[in-house]
C-alpha cells in the first residue's frame, strides 16, 4: 500500500511511453498531483461541438436585442439558467455555402468551398486534436446519431463516425476482448500492412503525372494518419485504463434506442462528459442527424423527421411541431451543460469552465434552405478566458432590425447574410486560439472574434 504522508504513490507526468519508436506523454491523472499542489494544477482545454440539422424554426428563436440586456426566445429558454456562461451568437454564415444545402454539415467546422472542383479540408476539432490529442489516449471522439461525422481530416476525408452508446464506452473504457497481447498483435500487423503501402505508393509516385501524383498525395496523406493513429494505439496499450465509478457505469454502459431520443442525447452527453473527466479526450463531436436524415421524436408526439418539419411550407402545425423539437434538442444540450458544470475537473473546478462547446446548425431556415444568419450558442470555457452574458449580434449595423411578425421579410435575413464580413470561421478561429493553437487564420476567417 502506498504511503500517503510521503506520497510514494505518485507517478511523474515526465514519464513517457516508448513503443515502435513513438513517444506519447502520458494524460494528466489525479494521482500526478502532489496534495500541496492540487489547487494550483491548470486544467487541459477541452472543446465539443453539436451539430442539429435543417436549421430553426427562426421566427420562435430569434433573440432580437443585442447586448447584456436580451431576452431569451422560446427556444432558447432551456438555457436561460446559464446566462452568464453563455452566448447567443446572430449573423454569422459560410460563404462557401450560400446557395446550397447539401453541404452545410459537410462545411458546419471546416468553412471550405466545396463542389466539384474543390474538396473538404480540415475541420476545427481535428486542427484542435492536432494539438491536444498529443497528451490523450484518443485525439478526438466522433459521434452522430446517423450519416457522418462533423470531423474531416487535413485531405478532406471525413472520419467515422459511433453511433451505440455501449459501444462507445467499451471503446473508451474496457480492455480489448482478446486481451493486450493479441491486440498488440493486430496493431502491429495493421502497422507492417501500411509500411507496405507507403513503400509502394512512394515507387509508384516516381513514375505518375502531376494530376494522379496529386490524388496519390492525398492517399499518402492518409495512409500516413492510419499509421500514426495505429502507433499511438499500440503505445497507450501499456497506459492503464480509468477505473469509472458504479453510478458513472451504469450511466454510460448501456444501449438506448434511438426512438427513446431524450435518454438517447443525454447517455451520449454523460459519455462526453466522462471523456472529459478522465482526459480519454479532449476534442469531441456529435451530431444529431444529418439534413436529410435527422429522425423523428415520439416521446413528444413528433412522428415525423426533421428534414419534413423544416420544410413547413407556411403549415401552422408544423412550424409548432419544429419549435418543440428545437427546443428539446435545446433542452439536452442544457443538460449537458448541466452536467459539466456538476463534474468537477482536477483543479476542483467545474468542466464547464475549461470545456467550450458550440451548438449550431449549418442552416437557418430550412424552408428555403437559408444558410445566412446561423443559429449558434457557445457555452462554456470561461477558464479559458471567453467572457458570456451577452447576445452577440453581428447583424447590427446592416439591417433595419428584425421582423418576426413578417416572416417574408425575416426569412430573407435567413438567406443573404446583412454583413458579408460576419464568417462563422471567425468564431472557429477565435475557439482554435482558446485551444492553444498559435494561429491567426482558419478556413476563410477574416478576423478573430472578441469574446
Amino acid at each position: 500500500m502506498s504511503n500517503i504522508q510521503t506520497q510514494s504513490w505518485l507517478i511523474d507526468r515526465r514519464h513517457a511511453l516508448r513503443a515502435m519508436g513513438t513517444c506519447i506523454a502520458l494524460p494528466m491523472l489525479e494521482c500526478m498531483i502532489p496534495l500541496t499542489a492540487k489547487e494550483k494544477i491548470s486544467s487541459p482545454r477541452r472543446s465539443a461541438f453539436i451539430y442539429l440539422a435543417n436549421g430553426v424554426h427562426s421566427l420562435n428563436y430569434q433573440i432580437t436585442k443585442p447586448g447584456n440586456d436580451y431576452q431569451f426566445s422560446r427556444s432558447l429558454k432551456p438555457l436561460e439558467k446559464f446566462r452568464n456562461t453563455i452566448t447567443p451568437i446572430s449573423g454569422l454564415h459560410h460563404p462557401g455555402s450560400l446557395g446550397h444545402h447539401h453541404n452545410c454539415i459537410d462545411i458546419f467546422l471546416t468553412g471550405a468551398k466545396i463542389g466539384a472542383a474543390h474538396r473538404n479540408t480540415i475541420s476545427v476539432d481535428q486542427k484542435m486534436a492536432q494539438v491536444s490529442g498529443q497528451h490523450t489516449r484518443y485525439s478526438s471522439m466522433e459521434i452522430a446519431l446517423t450519416g457522418g461525422s462533423l470531423a474531416w481530416t487535413p485531405d478532406g476525408v471525413q472520419l467515422p463516425a459511433m453511433r451505440r452508446c455501449k459501444q462507445i464506452f467499451a471503446s473508451l473504457f474496457e480492455e480489448p476482448k482478446d486481451g493486450i497481447a493479441a491486440q498488440r498483435k493486430a496493431l502491429r500487423r495493421k502497422a507492417s500492412v501500411l509500411d507496405d503501402n507507403l513503400t509502394e505508393v512512394r515507387r509508384l509516385s516516381q513514375k505518375i503525372g502531376a494530376a494522379d501524383k496529386g490524388r496519390l498525395d492525398q492517399y499518402l496523406t492518409s495512409v500516413r494518419e492510419a499509421e500514426i493513429r495505429t502507433r499511438r494505439a499500440d503505445a497507450w496499450l501499456d497506459t492503464p485504463l480509468p477505473e469509472i465509478s458504479a453510478a458513472d457505469r451504469q450511466r454510460t454502459n448501456r444501449d438506448v434506442p434511438k426512438t427513446q431520443a431524450g435518454d438517447y442525447f443525454r447517455t451520449v452527453y454523460d459519455l462526453m462528459v466522462l471523456a472529459f473527466q478522465t482526459d480519454a479526450t479532449r476534442v469531441a463531436t456529435f451530431s444529431l442527424g444529418g439534413e436529410g436524415d435527422a429522425f423523428a421524436i415520439p416521446e413528444i408526439g413528433i412522428t415525423e423527421s426533421r428534414h419534413q418539419l423544416s420544410h413547413h411550407g407556411g403549415d401552422e402545425g408544423y412550424m409548432e411541431k419544429l419549435t418543440n423539437y428545437d427546443t428539446f434538442a435545446i433542452d439536452q444540450f442544457s443538460y449537458f451543460l448541466t452536467r459539466l458544470s456538476e463534474t468537477k475537473d482536477l483543479n476542483g473546478k467545474s468542466l464547464l469552465g475549461s470545456t467550450m462547446s458550440l451548438f449550431g446548425s449549418g442552416m437557418s431556415y430550412g424552408h428555403s434552405h437559408g444558410n445566412a444568419n446561423l443559429p449558434l450558442v457557445l457555452a462554456g470555457g470561461t477558464d479559458l478566458g471567453l467572457k458570456h452574458g451577452s447576445h452577440l449580434d453581428f447583424n447590427q449595423g446592416h439591417f433595419d432590425g428584425y421582423t418576426l411578425n413578417k416572416p417574408g421579410d425575416h426569412y430573407r435575413l435567413c438567406s443573404r447574410p446583412a454583413n458579408t464580413d460576419a464568417h462563422m470561421s471567425n468564431l472557429l478561429l477565435l475557439m482554435s486560439q482558446k485551444m492553444g493553437l498559435e494561429t491567426d487564420q482558419f478556413g476563410d476567417s477574416n478576423k478573430v472574434i472578441s469574446l
